[in-house]
């Protein structure tokens, strides 16, 4: 899908792309861009990962973002950061209020012992995100702890995480602001046995914005 040559006199728009359902997706930003990533139809999670270009080392770090901001959430305002403790992106803009950062990436093993062996042929966010770097050379050991935009994850009082229906509707979007030169990659969740994607994987679109 083409890039109009701009959305606004503000700033021009980079890339503009649907990801289908069940699809990766990858993409390099420049520090000062934008993605803003829309949940088209609602409902869809969408599991995220975001590495430095300049230090390969260096990714995305759930435990120290979750620290610094003292919330297993995100939403507005809220900063990825790295391993090193450095701002990687920004949300800058969310209209749905609250993403996950704790549930991970559903994989064909994880599928497995929580539905059933019948499961384990089906496509996951783990297939995803090595699909995704095998075109930058990362393979297993190179996926950490991901973000999950518009996955509704609430915790019990119990402790127990619960998967529930999201929270998020169609048109809802989240905009981050790469704080450094990142590569992001992301698996548009292929989940069918829980409620993250409404048992019905849906595409999203991802926007790129200048500076």
């Amino acid at each position: 899908m083409s890039a109009p040559a701009s959305e606004s006199p503000q700033r021009s728009v980079l890339h503009d792309e649907t990801v289908p359902a069940r699809a990766p997706w990858s993409m390099e930003l420049l520090e000062g861009q934008t993605l803003r990533i829309v949940d088209l139809e609602g409902n869809q999670a969408v599991d995220f990962l975001v590495y430095s270009l300049v230090d390969d080392a260096e990714r995305y770090s759930a435990a120290d973002t979750i620290a610094a901001q003292r919330n297993i959430f995100l939403d507005q305002g809220s900063v990825l950061l790295s391993n090193e403790g450095r701002p990687m992106m920004t949300i800058v803009s969310d209209t749905v209020g609250r993403h996950d950062t704790i549930a991970g990436a559903c994989s064909r093993e994880s599928n497995t012992l929580r539905y059933g062996h019948h499961t384990k042929h089906q496509h996951a966010c783990v297939d995803n995100f090595l699909l995704a770097h095998a075109r930058t050379g990362r393979g297993k050991r190179d996926m950490v702890s991901n973000v999950n935009w518009f996955m509704n994850v609430p915790v019990e009082a119990d402790g127990t995480l619960g998967i529930v229906d999201g929270i998020s509707a169609p048109g809802k979007h989240v905009e981050l602001r790469a704080e450094m030169d990142v590569l992001v990659v992301v698996s548009n969740c292929p989940q069918v046995n829980n409620p993250c994607n409404g048992f019905d994987p849906t595409p999203v679109r991802m926007t790129v914005f200048g500076p």
